[in-house]
């Protein structure tokens, strides 16, 4: 199975599977130039703009009108106020397989600061499941996938409330007590794995942290 990592932090987010899957689109239009005429479909996952930018959905509807587009039902709106067609939008429910014959995709739900999914995914004999911006994942069974992409936000727990203390005796902005309510750190996402992957899986972090003087959503 192939794979390509447009973007993943806080200044975006966008995977394509296969060439032909695009999860999240968090992205400038740019960055899709090589890519764009090969997707068939796109799975959003949250209203977050650094993966829905509403600028890139706007021209990817324009240039692809017959795209497909899936996300559950917290997205639809914003969608159609993109340029959407909504026959071209398939909305999905969390724990529901949907067959695409390529390809089938279960939405998953995730905890975040807005509605949230993630996906798991079953493509040419490989299953593969992307969860990023949630304060847990135990609450999802995966065992023995070929991939993981998995939230890796910040180190631990500790690290973060020193990041914290740093910058309070500085006098300077934190955000870090946010950044634990609504992320995975990379303790939790690893003590999942260590649950889950099976001798040939393979993991990759997203949404690792980047150190901004403020964040905007």
């Amino acid at each position: 199975m192939n794979y390509k990592i447009l973007a993943s932090g806080s200044d975006g987010n966008g995977l394509i599977i296969e060439d032909t899957i695009l999860i999240d689109c968090g992205i400038t239009f740019k960055k899709l130039k090589d890519d764009y005429k090969k997707l068939k479909i796109v799975l959003l996952t949250h209203i977050h703009r650094d993966h829905f930018n509403k600028a890139t959905i706007k021209r990817l509807a324009k240039e692809r009108p017959t795209l497909r587009f899936a996300c559950c039902d917290w997205l639809v709106k914003d969608l159609v106020n993109c340029g959407v067609e909504k026959k071209n939008i398939d909305v999905l429910k969390i724990g529901k397989i949907y067959d695409y014959r390529d390809f089938k995709v279960i939405p998953i739900k995730l905890y975040h600061d807005v509605p949230n999914c993630g996906y798991k995914l079953k493509i040419n004999r490989n299953k593969l499941i992307y969860a990023t911006d949630t304060n847990k994942i135990d609450h999802i069974i995966a065992k023995n996938y070929d991939f993981y992409f998995i939230e890796g936000n910040y180190e631990s727990e500790e690290e973060l409330e020193q990041r914290k203390m740093d910058k309070l005796l500085k006098g300077e902005y934190y955000y870090e007590d946010r950044v634990k309510e609504t992320h995975l750190s990379k303790v939790q996402a690893t003590e999942w794995l260590m649950e889950n992957m099976g001798n040939n899986s393979k993991y990759i972090f997203i949404h690792e942290h980047k150190e901004v003087k403020s964040v905007e959503k």
